[in-house]
């Protein structure tokens, strides 16, 4: 036994169905003629249609195809005219892609799938780049105040020239006064 692909009237894959090992080619499937629903005990029958004399032939629903469908198609479509035209080519050949370039397109555009992974991963990134401008502050900040002691410092040693100057001119000062002083 051996998995075959069972496709619609049209051509279009619907499934696999089980057939002999043995099995090759094309064949039709019928649609169920009317069956009526089941009864509960003790309810009337509908009136039945009436049956024609003449049997009709039943509508063909589909086609039990011997060929498997090749890998790589979307949505595998048999091509049962050509098949019926020419059984010549190699049998892969009668299946084509039944769907159109821009609803294979539509099919493999992968949407943007929001998960937990995906938000914990953003706000990981987030936090990150909040942690290198804290960072970046912190190095300025730092900058200014090295740049502030360096001018407290360039300050103190001003301030402590201008007081050895002042020793120095008082030192002068005192020296001139008592120069004078003492001549009088």
């Amino acid at each position: 036994m051996k998995a075959v692909p069972k496709v619609n009237a049209d051509g279009l894959y619907i499934e696999d169905t089980i057939m002999d090992d043995a099995f090759s080619g094309v064949v039709p499937f019928y649609a169920s003629p009317y069956e009526p629903e089941p009864m509960e005990p003790g309810q009337e029958h509908p009136e039945q249609p009436e049956q024609p004399e003449e049997e009709e032939e039943p509508e063909i629903a589909g086609y039990i195809v011997g060929v498997p469908v090749p890998p790589g198609l979307f949505r595998p479509r048999f091509d049962i005219a050509a098949w019926d035209k020419d059984i010549s080519l190699e049998p892969a050949a009668y299946w084509k892609e039944g769907l159109t370039p821009k609803e294979i397109e539509q099919l493999t555009k992968q949407e943007e799938v929001i998960t937990p992974e995906r938000v914990l991963a953003a706000e990981s990134v987030r936090r990150e780049l909040e942690v290198l401008e804290l960072k970046q502050q912190n190095a300025a900040l730092g900058s200014q105040v090295v740049a502030q002691e360096l001018t407290i410092k360039d300050l103190k040693s001003q301030y402590e020239a201008l007081g050895k100057t002042m020793v120095t001119l008082e030192l002068k000062l005192l020296g001139l006064t008592n120069k004078g002083g003492g001549d009088e």
